[in-house]
């Protein structure tokens, strides 16, 4: 039943990082600019929130997914504006000639804006609420060990996903030079942009 469970939870993690959303396209771009590891990290930035909201769907935390939902038009403009933010400054910045070098700070920064950016998708909750609900786990049935496990899985599921984007373009990085790279600031800022817009106007 554990490893049911797991895997159930991987399988939903994977499904729900899957679309190409704004958190996508932020890791092909850190991937191709600035390398395998500052894409990685910033998909795991994105699975540790997804893990976050598992866990207030799965152990039933009712006060806290109501208080998100109902605040959803200010977590939405800060979501909205913090990525018109980034798509702007991905939108300008200048592709360098080597690799960025790792360093814990900026992999820090990589991981926390994808973190922030995915919690302030307060809707994401509804989903994890009615897959968790539509397998019998969480408060209502008292079977906090499935949920823990069920957790568990969004994590690795979505994990899993972040690893496979990040080591596919991983692979095409090499075959960039300065002109591509700069081409895909460009689409990238602009598509992260748009996203952002898109949430600005949906609050009216």
């Amino acid at each position: 039943m554990n490893i049911a469970f797991l895997l159930r939870g991987i399988i939903i993690g994977f499904s729900i990082a899957a679309p190409v959303g704004p958190i996508g396209v932020l890791c092909i771009r850190r991937t191709l600019t600035e390398g395998r590891a500052a894409g990685l990290v910033s998909g795991l930035g994105a699975a540790t929130a997804d893990a976050i909201y598992g866990c207030i769907a799965g152990f039933g935390l009712t006060f806290i997914s109501s208080l998100l939902i109902g605040q959803q038009t200010w977590v939405r403009l800060i979501g909205g504006l913090f990525l018109c933010y980034l798509g702007v400054k991905t939108l300008l910045a200048k592709p360098s000639e080597q690799p960025a070098p790792v360093e814990s700070r900026g992999l820090a920064g990589a991981y926390g804006s994808t973190f922030f950016l995915t919690l302030t998708n307060p809707m994401t909750i509804l989903s994890f609420t009615a897959v968790f609900a539509g397998l019998g786990v969480g408060s209502a049935s008292g079977d906090y060990g499935s949920a823990a496990i069920l957790v568990l899985g969004v994590f690795i599921g979505s994990s899993l996903w972040w690893l496979f984007l990040s080591g596919m373009a991983g692979a095409f990085r090499a075959k960039f030079n300065t002109r591509a790279l700069r081409w895909v600031n460009g689409i990238s800022g602009i598509i992260v942009t748009i996203f952002g817009l898109a949430a600005l106007l949906s609050l009216l």
